[in-house]
């Protein structure tokens, strides 16, 4: 690994990384525990903005993983504190689930169709037309755009469904208007984490396991990165890009040790 100051933060990312397909990672449950157990502050990282944090730790605590509500971050919350911080008491036209509505309510956001601050798409397993034919109408009136990530697809037991990013590009194409993506690979997502716990980033780590948003981020926000190849990057594809990870492990499993 590089020479930098001690990682007294981590933040990992979720699928891939400590549970896959539904089932935890080989040693995710131990990288937790010592995690815990160390009192290191850390944050699991997830673009998913459809759940509250309370929803992701009871579907983690099934698959064997216990990681509190206070330690998940998702693009939802960065989402709410980043309008918080640039129009706060704001109003929102939201398209999205609990977790997106949730947290710009405990942002002290109003939820309107009338005449919003900002329309905000999240990702919703229901997209509806008449709700983005609202949202469309608004930023044709002047609502700015923003939307949690950019993922264009997401998995479901019958396959891909349209995700976000698919959902933003059409609003896009009808308006003309490019959305504000607050998720992952944006480094805005690892900053608002980094500030949710106070760390710094010359002493935190970010693991992921994608090389275009994960591993990104965390390279422009400063952070210490590494890649496990649990999850969707390879290790014959880390050369296509122009950037390297700080280090590759193989899994979690092999970070247990350098948690102090």
């Amino acid at each position: 690994m590089n020479e930098r100051k001690p990682i007294e933060c981590w933040l990992s990312d979720m699928d891939g990384v400590l549970v896959h397909e539904g089932s935890p990672v080989p040693g995710a449950d131990e990288f937790i525990r010592r995690l815990r157990d160390s009192g290191k502050r850390f944050l699991v990282l997830t673009n998913n903005s459809i759940y509250t944090p309370r929803d992701l730790s009871v579907r983690l605590r099934g698959a064997g993983l216990e990681v509190p509500p206070e330690a998940i971050w998702t693009s939802a919350l960065a989402t709410a504190r980043f309008l918080d911080d640039q129009r706060p008491g704001g109003s929102a036209y939201v398209i999205g689930e609990a977790g997106l509505t949730t947290a710009l309510h405990e942002s002290g956001y109003i939820l309107t169709d009338t005449n919003p601050d900002y329309v905000v798409l999240g990702e919703t397993r229901t997209y509806s037309f008449t709700a983005i034919t609202r949202a469309i109408r608004l930023i044709d009136a002047g609502s700015r755009f923003i939307a949690t990530n950019p993922d264009a697809v997401g998995p479901s037991n019958e396959g891909s469904l349209p995700a976000c990013g698919a959902v933003a590009a059409m609003i896009t194409k009808a308006t003309g208007v490019e959305p504000y993506f607050v998720g992952k690979p944006n480094p805005m997502m690892m900053r608002s984490a980094l500030n949710a716990i106070d760390g710094h980033s010359e002493s935190t780590a970010m693991i992921g396991d994608r090389m275009d948003t994960d591993i990104v981020s965390g390279m422009e926000a400063g952070l210490h990165t590494i890649l496990v190849l649990t999850g969707v990057t390879s290790k014959e594809q880390i050369d296509r890009y122009p950037f390297r990870p700080s280090s590759v492990v193989q899994s979690v499993a092999d970070l247990i040790d350098l948690i102090e």
